[in-house]
């Protein structure tokens, strides 16, 4: 059998949400996808939480690092074993909408052209149809995305026939400069439109969060919220409002994401974080 696409999560210190988001990613998968799960570390809470699932039949593979070797390793091990015709990436603290793997599926069957189609993790507040209406547009099969050269490392449904072409992630390369460096090659990405929800409950205004105070956010820190140098809630949920904006208002000349414009950008970014100030987008 052919299979349609292969989905990762990579779960570390995750046992407060995994009950609700890898339970929904399973109800989500059809009969032709699987399920491939790799554990971070050894937080014992995590391991016994996924313990019931490693014999689920929706689950492929299972790995466990002692190391907390973040996401770089982990995609790699799936876009390199695959054989599916699609790879994907759902996180530990992320519900994705039923439906959403025959949504994009479908989209892509209608569009061979299309890269990687994304959910959108944004609350209804965070759309700003004055910048999002004219990155929206309307291809084969009725099929809408909010295109975007890049879309968010969960919830999104790839090509493998991209990982073909353009390899594995590079050593300092992240997901945002993969769809990016697949957008030069001619590969169309985007947020499905209508947007596909996805609830991020690292989000403080997810109602499954587990973020509320500044305290919950020192323990658990996302990746993207360290990375800019974010101490309190407000910062973080300023910051995800930010994102939103970026991503509605970014250009889809992939030169802009380049050179000169590259380094003025990361350079911002260093300053904002040496000086105590959390970094925008």
């Amino acid at each position: 059998m052919t299979h349609r696409a292969d989905i990762l999560m990579i779960t570390y210190r995750s046992a407060g949400y995994l009950h609700l988001s890898l339970p929904r990613l399973l109800e989500s998968v059809g009969e032709q996808d699987r399920v491939w799960l790799w554990h971070n570390g050894d937080d014992e809470a995590t391991i016994e939480a996924l313990r019931p699932y490693l014999t689920d039949p929706r689950v492929h593979r299972y790995h466990h690092s002692r190391e907390n070797v973040r996401l770089r390793e982990p995609t790699s091990w799936l876009w390199g074993e695959s054989s599916a015709r699609f790879v994907s990436k759902v996180d530990d603290d992320c519900r994705v909408t039923p439906a959403w793997l025959d949504t994009f599926a479908e989209a892509h069957a209608a569009n061979p052209q299309f890269g990687v189609i994304g959910s959108w993790r944004h609350p209804a507040e965070d759309f700003r149809p004055e910048l999002a209406a004219r990155k929206i547009e309307t291809f084969a099969g009725g099929h809408q995305l909010m295109r975007n050269l890049w879309v968010q490392g969960s919830g999104y449904l790839m090509a493998r026939s991209l990982v073909e072409k353009h390899g594995l992630l590079g050593a300092d390369e992240s997901f945002t400069g993969y769809c990016i460096r697949a957008a030069r090659g001619g590969a169309v990405n985007g947020f499905y439109y209508p947007f596909v929800p996805e609830d991020h409950m690292d989000d403080p205004r997810s109602p499954h969060t587990l973020i509320h105070t500044d305290g919950d956010l020192i323990n658990r820190m996302p990746l993207s919220a360290k990375a800019n140098g974010v101490r309190t809630v407000a910062d973080w949920t300023a910051q995800l409002v930010q994102s939103g904006v970026v991503l509605q208002s970014a250009s889809l000349d992939p030169r802009a994401y380049g050179g000169w414009r590259a380094k003025v950008t990361s350079a911002k970014r260093r300053v904002a974080k040496q000086l105590g100030r959390s970094a925008k987008w």
